[in-house]
């Protein structure tokens, strides 16, 4: 799977490592499925219990990527596992391709219901189901081609990174407190010196308040349909509740923001799938990528990150945005990149213009020539060569703007009819008094076009623009367990032994007492082994002493466990049903 994705994605593809997973591992995804299937059955919409069947995500143990991978193919998808965070842009290009990423990584007992980083749980349980639904799949995919246009501010990368860091160090168990502490509170001063919400954050809150936390139907009885609510009982529970508004969707959830920290006081409600589309079509008409002008330079410049200006004749300039000249008109004259840029041409490198050969910026006129209402693209050969684009001889080009461009012709990169990049020696470009290029800086290379079309965010041709970020996957290492969370895994396997056997009566209850025997001494805090009991007792014996006594070790750890009361009693509600 990963030797066919794009070179740039694949460094995000890690092994799933199937041996990784302990015991108590499979005894989570077990606890968290039985409840989620249980309480969806209801709740969710109807597409969730098919996908569950369909992807074949099973309750008894975790699933293996790559048979969800197998199963989702059929209806056009595939899933890879990641780790953990990847960058936004990389996820949305991922989803474009109609590929799912899962990270791998399955929350402890300790983050039953809520990890900071993303797991099988989340991805697998919540995001996987939901494809079934041609008209969800469909918007996912609609959503991630306009994601890939979004353009992605450097506060945005900054904050990504603040937040893998953190819960990368969460979820690693050599971090110490003060690590941890450090990490929350390089989050926090990133958080505080946000200045703008970018075409990216926009979207993430689109996002957020659709595939993640998204209700379907109507606001008095709305289904479940996000894979954050998917994936955790307790805000499934606590969302269809009064203390949670729900509103009507419309474009206007880009203006809601959220906290990932905090349980949401509203949520919003779309009628159908369809709408979804709607709704993501309305905010897209209003991107950069749609208006391009200079109303999308505008953004570009306030990102100061990585975008691409396209020009009407079709090239791109793919750079970080350093400077707008303005026309008196109020229209873009001439473009300033900074650092490495790339020109391109239907999202393809031109030949001889990547980042290597324009590594220290690139400028550019916009518009029309001076007394000319056709664009210099559209002039064909004779027009060219009457005017003296011949190699060698001197021109002058003179922009409505007033950008002058004089320097000896050399040649011009053209496609589909359409001239698109003049190279001169010896050149001089000014405005007014302004010299924006100088004949020592070199050869001029001039993007021709009448006005930008389009900007969006990232390179035009990714692949061939290179890495442009640092991410390196974070290889979470191996769980060193201690000799008694060894002996409580044995634990664990012994009694998942016990249930697949279908022991039942005597046998089962003298198996049941001496396990138990060994866990009342050395694991007094376990409530989750004892629920796994109690349901053995209730659907193999039938009750008794045992059931008894596994009832009144389970209230008291609800006494003595106070943040676990609500945990033990969901387990407490399905005992009876194996």
């Amino acid at each position: 799977m990963a030797e066919a994705l794009p070179k740039h994605l694949r460094r995000y593809v890690v092994a799933q490592n199937y041996e990784k997973y302990t015991p108590m591992d499979q005894a989570v995804w077990r606890f968290i499925l039985r409840q989620l299937r249980a309480f969806l059955s209801v709740h969710a919409h109807h597409s969730y219990l098919e996908g569950l069947e369909k992807t074949g995500i099973e309750v008894e143990r975790i699933p293996r990527i790559a048979d969800i991978s197998e199963k989702i193919s059929k209806f056009g998808w595939r899933a890879i596992p990641v780790s953990g965070f990847i960058p936004p842009a990389a996820f949305m290009e991922l989803q474009a391709l109609s590929i799912l990423p899962i990270a791998s990584d399955l929350r402890t007992l300790e983050h039953l219901l809520y990890t900071p980083a993303p797991d099988i749980v989340h991805e697998a349980a919540g995001h996987a189901p939901i494809l079934v639904n041609p008209e969800f799949a469909q918007y996912l995919k609609e959503y991630a081609q306009v994601a890939r246009k979004a353009i992605i501010s450097r506060e945005d990368l900054e904050l990504y990174e603040a937040i893998r860091d953190l819960s990368d160090c969460k979820e690693n168990p050599n971090s110490t407190p003060a690590q941890i502490q450090a990490a929350q509170d390089k989050l926090d001063r990133v958080s505080n010196s946000i200045s703008h919400v970018s075409e990216a954050g926009e979207l993430s809150r689109m996002n957020w308040w659709t595939a993640e936390y998204g209700l379907i139907g109507s606001l008095d009885n709305p289904k479940l349909f996000g894979a954050g609510l998917l994936s955790s009982v307790g805000e499934s529970k606590v969302c269809l509740s009064d203390k949670v508004r729900k509103i009507p969707l419309t474009v206007d959830c880009i203006r809601q923001g959220y906290d990932i920290t905090e349980q949401q006081p509203q949520l919003f409600v779309t009628p159908d799938f369809k709408t979804l589309s709607k709704v993501l079509e309305d905010m897209a008409q209003n991107m950069a990528f749609r208006t391009g002008g200079l109303q999308g330079l505008k953004k570009a410049l306030l990102a100061k990150s990585l975008t691409t200006s396209q020009w009407s004749s079709g090239v791109q300039v793919s750079g970080v945005l350093a400077n707008v000249i303005e026309a008196p008109q109020g229209t873009p004259a001439y473009l300033q990149f900074s650092g490495p840029c790339q020109l391109s041409y239907l999202d393809a490198q031109l030949e001889g213009h990547g980042p290597t050969y324009h590594a220290q910026g690139f400028g550019s006129p916009v518009g029309l020539l001076k007394n000319h209402d056709r664009c210099l693209s559209d002039w064909d050969e004779h027009e060219l060569h009457d005017y003296g684009f011949r190699p060698g001889h001197d021109i002058v080009l003179e922009f409505a703007s007033g950008v002058k461009v004089e320097g000896h012709f050399q040649n011009l990169i053209r496609h589909d009819s359409k001239n698109m990049v003049l190279s001169f020696e010896k050149c001089t470009v000014t405005h007014g008094s302004k010299r924006l290029f100088e004949p020592a800086w070199g050869t001029y290379d001039m993007a021709v076009g009448a006005e930008i079309s389009s900007v969006f965010g990232g390179a035009a041709d990714r692949g061939a623009f290179g890495e442009t970020d640092d991410f390196v996957a974070v290889q979470v290492p191996p769980r060193q367990l201690t000799p008694a969370q060894r002996a409580q895994n044995e634990q664990f396997e012994r009694l998942r032994a016990l249930r697949e056997s279908g022991a039942r009566g005597p046998k089962l209850i003298e198996t049941l007492t001496t396990l138990l025997r060994t866990h009342d001494q050395a694991f007094v805090d376990d409530w989750l082994f004892r629920v796994e009991a109690l349901e053995l007792v209730l659907s193999r014996d039938g009750g008794g002493e045992l059931e008894s006594k596994l009832r009144a070790d389970l209230e008291a750890l609800q006494s003595r466990l106070p943040t676990q009361k609500a945990t033990i009693a969901d387990g407490l509600s399905l005992a009876a049903q194996l």
